[in-house]
């Protein structure tokens, strides 16, 4: 079975935000503990965004339509980027994304909000597997200074030194390394890349971001295109959120951590990693700091963390003739746990 991202106990504010985008704002809150549906609303709601958070997502809408027929959800895996420029255009009720608004984009998503600015929700926790197909290779442990060289380019084969290194005893193929990143802009590449940027030293010199910035290797849109190219060819390596993994049946490497660890990727070591995570945000704009270079015992450190982003006090369609009956009436989504 597929694994499903881990909720944070601040993702029930998002059953609170999306059913503030109703027309009489919070009063009108019906909220669902987890477990299972409280409550109904009618009406439609349409988000964009994260492949990372689109098999929980989608879990989700499935659950709470089975039980409330007169809502109808959709939500499109189309990337963080996508999404937030979607909604920032007025043709998404929420975006998912990996990646926060930018200080550029976050005056624009207030504007497209109207009179309340528009904040972060934190949903899912995604963690970022280093997934490979070697033949030959069953157990893999990568630090943040070998993933570096793996994804720059600098270590070319399987056998190389470097991973050596952080394998001593194991019989390694000479095998070209065939690297897979993301095409489109994705907050998993964002997360990965910070990972490097935090932890990787003189190994990383190209940042973080959204957008993939060293050279090399094969392109593929979305999580899933990771995960297909990854299964398709040997030798290769790419990093994706972990549901995608398991879903293709991938191994995943154990990961270095500041702790000087090797650590195995589990629900628990992964939220050993966001436990230390810090509001950095206000005014109900949770955006959490994670620290990449921790130093907690057992914690993998490569993690993102997937924000719905929505307007504070309803959302305002994107046509310039609205009125109060013309704004959709989302259903709060039913809270989710493992």
């Amino acid at each position: 079975m597929a694994h499903r991202p881990r909720t944070l106990p601040a993702a029930l504010a998002l059953v609170a935000a999306l059913a503030a985008c109703a027309p009489d704002g919070p009063a009108a809150l019906q909220s669902a503990p987890l477990g299972g549906v409280q409550s109904c609303a009618p009406g439609a709601i349409t988000g964009q965004g994260s492949s990372a958070q689109a098999n929980a997502v989608n879990i989700w809408i499935r659950s709470y339509q089975a039980a409330c027929p007169d809502a109808a959800i959709e939500y499109g895996s189309i990337g963080s980027g996508a999404g937030l420029r979607a909604f920032i255009a007025g043709t998404g009720d929420f975006a998912g994304t990996d990646a926060l608004l930018t200080a550029e984009d976050q005056p624009k998503a207030d504007e497209r909000c109207g009179q309340a600015p528009a904040i972060h929700l934190p949903m899912v926790v995604g963690p970022v597997a280093l997934a490979y197909n070697v033949a030959g290779l069953g157990d893999l442990r990568l630090s943040p200074a070998t993933i570096a060289r793996i994804f720059a380019g600098t270590a070319k084969a399987w056998n190389d030194p470097a991973i050596a290194a952080d394998n001593p005893g194991a019989t390694l193929p000479p095998t070209p390394i065939k690297t897979v990143h993301r095409a489109d802009s994705s907050g998993t590449t964002n997360s990965f890349t910070s990972f490097l940027a935090a932890t990787a030293g003189g190994d990383w010199s190209f940042g973080s971001g959204t957008s993939w910035k060293a050279p090399g290797g094969e392109e593929r849109r979305g999580n899933a295109g990771m995960a297909a190219a990854v299964t398709q060819t040997d030798g290769a390596i790419g990093y994706m959120e972990w549901s995608y993994a398991q879903a293709n049946n991938l191994d995943t490497a154990k990961v270095g951590n500041s702790a000087g660890q090797f650590v195995e990727l589990t629900n628990q070591a992964a939220g050993r990693a966001v436990a230390t995570a810090e509001v950095s945000g206000a005014g109900g704009d949770l955006r959490l700091a994670l620290d990449y270079d921790t130093t907690t015992q057992d914690a993998y450190p490569v993690v993102l963390v997937t924000y719905e982003v929505v307007c504070a006090k309803g959302t305002r369609p994107a046509s310039s003739t609205w009125s109060r009956a013309s704004w959709r009436t989302p259903p709060a989504p039913p809270a989710s746990r493992r």
